[in-house]
């Protein structure tokens, strides 16, 4: 599993859609930043309890780049980021992981077959700076935020 002092996975992922391709390892290289990690996109826990808590916190402006990763195609990850910030106040990214090769990267991945179609993102909060993870935070039940929050990750 990723942990402090590990760079970021160099793995492209897209925002918005398939051909808007995204390197977290290019676009976190200096400066902070925060990666949030969730199960799936539109699921209850994430979308009312765990990503809202970062769009209303004033603790994330100071996070630097911000970008919540799902496996999720990048159409689901887009309608899913303007349901929960229509108009982009907040300054996170909603970015697919579509095929799972950064949760697989990271090592926070989980089988997720019999609820979800497949594997999955563990739920996550990852801080960074200038390229290096900074601390993780992994939820041991996908269905709960506690370990992840903002006042967690962000104190």
């Amino acid at each position: 599993m990723v942990k402090a002092g590990d760079s970021i996975p160099s793995v492209e992922l897209a925002i918005g859609a398939p051909d808007k391709k995204v390197n977290l390892s290019h676009e976190l290289a200096s400066g902070k930043g925060l990666i949030i990690g969730v199960p799936a996109a539109f699921s209850p826990t994430c979308s009312d309890a765990h990503v809202p808590g970062y769009l209303t916190s004033s603790k994330t402006k100071n996070a630097g780049k911000v970008y919540v990763v799902s496996v999720n195609d990048a159409f689901v990850m887009n309608a899913w980021g303007k349901q929960l910030d229509p108009d982009k106040s907040s300054g996170i990214s909603f970015a697919s992981d579509a095929t799972g090769s950064f949760s697989k990267a990271l090592d926070l991945y989980f089988d997720a077959t019999p609820f979800l179609g497949g594997i999955r993102s563990k739920r996550y909060a990852i801080t960074t700076e200038d390229g290096k993870v900074k601390s993780v935070h992994v939820e041991q039940d996908p269905t709960k935020v506690e370990e992840t929050g903002v006042d967690s990750v962000l104190g």
